[in-house]
Order: structure tokens, then C-alpha cells, then sequence
């Protein structure tokens, strides 16, 4: 698990900006976090790094929105209105799709997953913030395929401050 310090917004977008660049074909994130946590600000930034120019908004109500960007399509999935729900929703399509794909509250639709992911936890609890008030982000890359990219990319961002 890496574990990053975000001092402010502005941080959480360089962050995805550094994640946008080693995105593939059939790239998943799985986002956690309390209401207000910023899932959806994450997810706005990495959509837009990614070309979306539509504005990407919570898909709460609606489950999943789907947004045209320059080299892949960007699914947002909301899970968070899905707990307990076991029928078929027709998510498996985005999910293993060949797109970019970013669920929030995955684990209301764990069933669905695959087995190679990017999961982001983001920690804004009292107790989980450090002295100085500052939120934490962390990582659990699973599958070697994530790995080789993105301790790269987060050395650059925790060494640097880019």
C-alpha cells in the first residue's frame, strides 16, 4: 500500500494527472472514502486529464455516466445506492470493458470486480488526518501490471511536490 499526504485540492488533481498518464485499455479504479470525501472531485480531474470536456458530475442518482474523452471512454459508476442489490445491472460491460472505468463505493458491487485494479482510499475521518489537518490518500495496487507504473509515478509526486 502507498500512502500520500494531499495538502490541498490542488494536490489531489496533480495526483490525477499523474495517474491519467499511465492509464491502459480496461484501466479500473475502485474509490473509497466518507460522503464529501472528494471521490468525485478525483474522479472529475482524472476524467478531465483524460479529455473529457463534458462536466463530470456524481452519477449518484443514475448509477453510471458515461463521457467521450480523447483516447478512451470514461465510466463513472456510484455504487453507493447498490448495497445489497444482487440482479444483473449490465455494469460487467464497462467494468471489463476496454474504457477507463472509476467505481465509487465498490464494495457494494464487489461480486462484479476483476482481479486487477487501482484502489484508492481516501481517509478524512479526525482520526485519520495527521497533526497539521492534512487528508490522506492510499493506494493498494492490485496486479504486478499497476505496480511497475505507478511507484514511479507516486515517488515523482511525494519526492517532488510536482
Amino acid at each position: 500500500m502507498i500512502t500520500i499526504k494531499s495538502y490541498s485540492v490542488n494536490d489531489t488533481d496533480k495526483l490525477a494527472n499523474i495517474i491519467s498518464k499511465y492509464v491502459f485499455r480496461g484501466f479500473l479504479v475502485l474509490a473509497s472514502g466518507d460522503l464529501g470525501a472528494g471521490k468525485t472531485r478525483f474522479a472529475k480531474s482524472l476524467a478531465n486529464y483524460l479529455g473529457v470536456t463534458s462536466n463530470v458530475t456524481s452519477p449518484t442518482f443514475n448509477i453510471l455516466k458515461c463521457y467521450k474523452g480523447d483516447e478512451y471512454d470514461f465510466y463513472h459508476i456510484d455504487a453507493y445506492r447498490l448495497e445489497g442489490v444482487k440482479q444483473d445491472l449490465g455494469l460487467e460491460e464497462y467494468i471489463e470493458g476496454d474504457d477507463i472505468c472509476f467505481i465509487e463505493w465498490s464494495q457494494f458491487i464487489d461480486y462484479l470486480l476483476p482481479d486487477s485494479y487501482l484502489k484508492m482510499d481516501i481517509l478524512v475521518n479526525e482520526d485519520d488526518v495527521d497533526e497539521e489537518g492534512n487528508n490522506y490518500v492510499c493506494f493498494t495496487i492490485k496486479n504486478s501490471k499497476f505496480s511497475n507504473y505507478y511507484f514511479r509515478g507516486f515517488y515523482y509526486f511525494i519526492c517532488f511536490r510536482v
